[in-house]
């Protein structure tokens, strides 16, 4: 065969296979990757699948009483690629819009879809005419658009009424792209009532989406989330499984019906120790206070009953989004009402003799006397008691429980150096000092004790001094503890020596009944069980009895007609914003032969423990007390606290109250340091961050999307 033959048939064998080359690979495109393209434009039935989020548990108080719950909401959404696909199906045209893009840097001027046009004048006429049109925010719809195209609803309208809802419902909107849906939302019936402990949700973010959502669904909808509190901490429990609805729509877009359903189920129901009648009162008691903190114990199981933070938030402002006016608000306001002070350290000033006075019956002290000559040297540090620093006065000679009585600080300087820092340390931490408790909330302090392990790997090198451990037992310089681990340490005394895990969940429980979580008190340490002299707790008990019922006592104001309260009192130096502060506490328990209450009260920038947190404590416990003899404590939504940091001098009881605990003299209240007393610097180590939450933030209505109550004709074809 010629050459020139030869070559001719190669060239025609090239085009053949450069044609069934060509040909194949349009086929695969066709058939192949755009496959779902190409049948959504045939006539005929399709389908589309969406994702339904599980149904959230709900969150109840030790009675039953739905603290966090989920109520129906009525919402409109967009498929954003359907709308488009329907715009373009009766246009020639699409709607472009012009824009700046980058490119290596350098900005370009660029067309693309302009959905915002398309939703405004296909749409939302419309929607209009149904009465359900509202403005929106433009710039976020566009966004989503590009980000998302179908994948993710874009949620429109979500203050949709039952009436509203019906109507459309009624009318079966002809609007390819435009969906009705009924889900669950996350309410808090009691507003403000344990917003540190529930927290609160927030939407589900796009991040969430799992690599093969797009396989699986047509449409996306994740759960909300956890944010602070049990609703964080449980967050994994109270999601429920998922479910999915897979409708059949004909070739104009309507959905005819629904082919297939898998339920979304609920998740665990979280019940709390927390009564809310008691948490209820603790909270309005708290409300005479500025910033102030307490925390209710069944001292028989470690339960909490009441543990309120003022100042406070209602979580029903963060769902699903928070307004930017009212978050700033939040932000602005001086006295930080997102930190649960009950969780958070704190000096703890005198009620940490009680930690002292426990560590030395340890140790075998208990019975051990020591004098108050007014102050003690230390080389040329001489911390003084508050009866030397008010008239150059002395308390004498004092056995524990006189000392407990009068709160004398010489007497825990000599105990806390007798026994040695060693063993203070220790016998603190058996207590529970120096860590967190365990309570399941997040960013709960663990206090800090000087000379502990912790404390030393922040001070490398540096041990306790002889002044430093006199500071230690006096709960003043490096110490600080919580509400919360005082109320604890307060329920081990009354109940004889049993040291309960303090508990804020009682259970958790799925539908099905099954347990996640059971119902079982935790005890931590039995201090007699350790060596302590059961007539030793007893002398630590007479001493707060004697604080409250004796002359000379300094926590006379907790005292309830007809009642044995046992309290100590506190007064610690602090600062307040880089100004001379104080912190307020009293703790106690009630009643004293066969106790069931211990509770304890901090109230910053309150100059007496005695004349503020006594009160406070009287107020509370006469509460819960009348509630056992048949009275029923009342319970109501609760309006959030703002707070302020003022000083308080003194929180006033009512008159026949005064009368009746003034019967005898009540002493000192409490006011157990002064403006003249030594105080030694703190020593720099970490605390807990600060708590800001980072919620999301709804959307302005924008320019573009400002589209109500403007009459916007409905576009004609082209």
């Amino acid at each position: 065969m010629e050459p020139r033959h030869r070559l001719r048939i190669y060239l025609l064998t090239a085009l053949v296979l450069f044609g069934f080359g060509a040909l194949l690979s349009r086929l695969y495109e066709f058939q192949i990757t755009d496959e779902e393209y190409y049948k959504s434009l045939e006539p005929g039935d399709s389908e589309v699948t969406v994702r339904e989020p599980g149904i959230r548990g709900a969150i109840l108080d030790r009675n039953g009483v739905e603290l966090a719950r989920n109520r129906r909401n009525y919402e409109v959404y967009f498929d954003l690629e359907e709308i488009h696909k329907s715009y373009r199906s009766r246009h020639e045209l699409d709607a472009k819009r012009d824009y700046v893009a980058s490119e290596k840097g350098m900005p370009r001027l660029a067309k693309e879809t302009d959905i915002v046009k398309i939703v405004n004048t296909w749409i939302i006429p419309k929607l209009a005419a149904h009465g359900v049109a509202k403005g929106y925010n433009a710039s976020a719809l566009r966004t989503h658009f590009v980000t998302h195209r179908g994948l993710v609803p874009f949620s429109y309208n979500i203050e949709l009424d039952y009436d509203q809802f019906a109507r459309l419902a009624e009318h079966n909107l002809e609007v390819p792209g435009v969906y009705l849906d009924v889900r669950p939302q996350r309410e808090y019936p009691y507003k403000a009532l344990c917003a540190h402990q529930l927290g609160y949700t927030q939407q589900w973010e796009k991040g969430d989406i799992p690599d093969d959502a797009k396989r699986r669904f047509n449409h996306y909808i994740g759960e909300e989330k956890g944010k602070l509190g049990i609703e964080a901490t449980f967050d994994d429990l109270l999601r429920g499984p998922e479910g999915s609805k897979t409708y059949i729509k004909n070739e104009k877009g309507k959905i005819t019906g629904l082919s297939d359903y898998r339920e979304p189920e609920v998740g665990a129901d979280v019940t709390l120790t927390i009564d809310a009648r008691a948490q209820f009162l603790v909270s309005n008691v708290l409300r005479r206070a500025g910033r102030a903190a307490g925390v209710v114990m069944d001292v028989r199981t470690g339960e909490i009953l009441a543990m309120a933070s003022v100042p406070d938030y209602d979580p029903n402002d963060f769902i699903p989004s928070i307004k930017g006016d009212v978050y700033k608000a939040y932000l602005d306001n001086p006295s930080s009402p997102f930190t649960d002070r009950c969780i958070s350290g704190f000096t703890p000033g005198s009620t940490f003799k009680l930690g002292t006075a426990l560590a030395g019956a340890l140790n075998g002290l208990a019975t051990r006397g020591f004098s108050c000559e007014g102050y003690v040297s230390y080389g040329n540090y001489k911390p003084a008691c508050w009866l030397w620093n008010m008239r150059k006065g002395s308390h004498g000679s004092l056995s524990l429980s006189e000392a407990l009585q009068k709160s004398c600080n010489p007497y825990f300087f000599k105990l806390a150096n007798t026994m040695g820092a060693d063993r203070l340390v220790a016998g603190l931490g058996m207590l529970g000092f120096g860590a967190p408790t365990g309570i399941p909330l997040p960013n709960e302090s663990g206090g800090r004790i000087p000379g502990s392990k912790k404390w030393k790997q922040h001070n490398r090198g540096r041990s306790l001094t002889s002044g430093d451990v006199a500071q230690l037992s006096i709960g003043q310089g490096d110490s600080l503890s919580t509400p919360l681990q005082l109320c604890a340490m307060v329920a081990c005394v009354a109940n004889g020596g049993r040291y309960y895990r303090p508990r804020l969940v009682k259970h958790a429980q799925l539908p099905n009944g099954t347990f996640l979580v059971e119902d079982k008190p935790k005890l931590r340490v039995d201090l007699i069980k350790e060596g302590m002299k059961p007539s030793d707790l007893e002398l630590i008990r007479k001493g707060m009895w004697m604080a409250v019922n004796e002359p000379g006592g300094t926590a006379g104001r907790a005292r309830i007609p007809d009642v044995e309260v046992a309290a100590k009192t506190g007064t610690a130096q602090t600062a307040d914003d880089g100004k001379p502060s104080h912190n307020s506490w009293t703790v106690a328990f009630a009643p004293f032969d066969e106790p069931r209450y211990a509770v304890a009260v901090l109230v910053q920038n309150g100059k007496s423990g005695g004349a503020v947190c006594g009160p406070l404590v009287h107020l509370i416990l006469r509460g819960l007390l009348a509630r056992d003899e048949g009275m029923r404590l009342p319970l109501a939504p609760l309006e959030t606290a703002y707070g302020n940091k003022e000083p308080i001098l003194e929180i006033e009881l009512p008159e026949d109250v005064l009368a009746a605990i003034d019967a005898t003299e009540i002493g000192e209240t409490g006011n157990e340091t002064s403006d003249t007393i030594e105080v030694r610097p703190a020593v720099t180590m970490t605390d807990q961050p600060t708590i800001t939450p980072e919620p999301t933030i709804t959307p302005e209505v924008d320019e573009e999307g400002d589209v109500i109550p403007r009459a916007l004709p409905v576009e004609e074809p082209e």
